[in-house]
């Protein structure tokens, strides 16, 4: 009997074979994918016009405030003006004496004339006289266009705003000399609204958004764009493209481009740093499977495949674009297939699984619970 237990002991154990794992599957089915791009860049003004002191001079006055918007034509700037008052003094006294002199070889010529036809003088005398007619009229012009340079000069000493827009810091202070040597920075303008959006595109980013839009019968030049602001936030107002540069970077192979947003309550400024989603379209008929379900695996892209026998096999596909959290699949599945959405790691060729819904699953998890 001691012996019989003995044998019995050293009995190995038969093996259970482990159960299925359980996973989730997700059935394919074609659906309208709407398709986009996201650029990155920078805000810029349409107009940063640099307010410049066009003459020498002592700032007198600033009558305006910093950071607000000031309309065309409103005074800036006064420069002080006495310097300049006693030049167009002493031009307009000179266009004064010009014109005398010329009423006198006009006289002069007037009185020579008639002598001159009775041969009572030589002719040299009147031609004298006459020339002397000519050089008193170029010295009136001489001296009526520096009494208009003076005028001009005067003018600039109030420095006016050339457009409409809102104003920056001041660069100067009231009683510093300005214009010595060179036309000062005094302030920028910049108009808000519209807002131009500038980045710097890829060649084979160019091409492909190109690709894609023909595709679905778009025209770059028409598609429709979101700004997304710094915050994350989404603007209000769609904008469009403008204007695409005529040629490539050599140095960066990229391309300049630029769009167009409305600006209504002036929320956006240049050098803002924000990006753009282009809206390509809507491509009807894709396959679209979660990034989770998908095995990358030497360079290739697999996912786990549920056929009607309840066991796994793993199939190749080719991916597409990825839209959020779903890539777009190209070749490798159809509608009706079944795949592993979920436990995708206990798997292995062959082997039988118990499948669960997943769209089942989320709608189940969606109901409140009963109290």
């Amino acid at each position: 009997m001691a012996a019989v237990a003995m044998l019995c002991g050293c009995k190995k154990p038969v093996a259970v074979a482990p159960p299925p794992p359980t996973v989730e599957i997700m059935e394919i089915s074609t659906s309208e994918v709407p398709l986009s791009s996201t650029l990155i860049g920078q805000l810029d003004s349409p107009q940063n016009v640099e307010v410049r002191a066009r003459v020498e001079g002592f700032v007198d006055k600033m009558p305006f405030t910093e950071g607000v918007e000031v309309k065309q034509g409103d005074l800036l700037f006064q420069l002080d003006k006495k310097p300049f008052l006693e030049k167009l003094a002493a031009a307009t006294g000179a266009l004064a004496e010009a014109n005398a002199a010329l009423g006198k070889y006009e006289a002069d010529v007037a009185r020579l004339e008639p002598l001159f036809n009775k041969r009572a003088i030589p002719k040299q005398d009147l031609d004298n006289a006459v020339a002397s007619v000519e050089v008193g009229k170029a010295g009136v012009t001489t001296a009526q266009a520096r009494v208009e340079f003076a005028q001009l000069d005067l003018g600039y000493c109030d420095v006016k705003a050339p457009i409409t827009g809102l104003i920056g810091a001041t660069q100067v202070s009231i009683g510093e000399l300005v214009g010595k040597g060179e036309p000062t920075l005094l302030a920028t303008i910049s108009t808000l609204d519209p807002i131009w959006f500038y980045c710097n595109v890829s060649e084979v980013d160019y091409i492909r958004a190109e690709e894609k839009s023909r595709a679905l019968g778009r025209d770059i030049a028409s598609l429709t764009l979101t700004l997304i602001l710094p915050n994350g936030a989404e603007h209000s107002d769609q904008g469009r493209f403008v204007f695409i540069d005529r040629a490539v970077n050599v140095k960066t192979g990229t391309l300049r481009v630029r769009a167009e947003f409305p600006n209504k309550d002036k929320l956006l400024r240049p050098g803002m740093f924000s990006r753009v989603r282009v809206n390509l379209g809507a491509r009807p008929d894709c396959i679209t499977v979660p990034e989770r379900a998908i095995v990358s695996l030497q360079g290739k892209s697999f996912v786990w495949v549920v056929g009607s026998d309840g066991k796994v096999t793993q199939r190749s596909v080719t991916t597409g674009e990825q839209v959020g959290s779903v890539f777009i699949i190209n070749e490798g599945l159809k509608a009706g297939d079944k795949i592993v959405v979920e436990g995708v790691n206990k798997l292995r060729e062959g082997i039988p699984v118990n499948a669960a819904n997943a769209a089942a699953k989320s709608a189940a998890s969606d109901k409140p619970a009963k109290e």
